[in-house]
């Protein structure tokens, strides 16, 4: 399979944020939050990758993508509108 130029946003979950603590130290160990995101980083994202033709503006990548919309439906958060204000 041929690569494609494909660039992704930068994700912010493990970077640290301005202040001394970072993100994930802000999160409840338990929280559901967390569960989303181990499930979602051992998703095979192959096929949707594929469809990425690159160039253009950085896209977002489809893994964070992916992990806001299965914490909005964990959540109850069926609509666009509403997970657009949720973020």
């Amino acid at each position: 399979m041929k690569r494609r130029n494909v660039v992704f946003k930068e994700q912010a979950g493990h970077q640290v944020v301005l202040f001394p603590q970072s993100i994930g130290e802000r999160i409840p160990v338990h929280h559901p939050v967390r569960l989303v995101d181990r499930v979602v980083d051992e998703l095979n994202l192959d096929r949707i990758m594929a469809t990425y033709k690159g160039g253009g503006t950085s896209s977002y990548h489809p893994r964070m993508l992916l992990k806001v919309l299965f914490y909005a439906y964990f959540q109850n958060i069926y609509s666009c509108r509403r997970i657009a204000r949720a973020l």
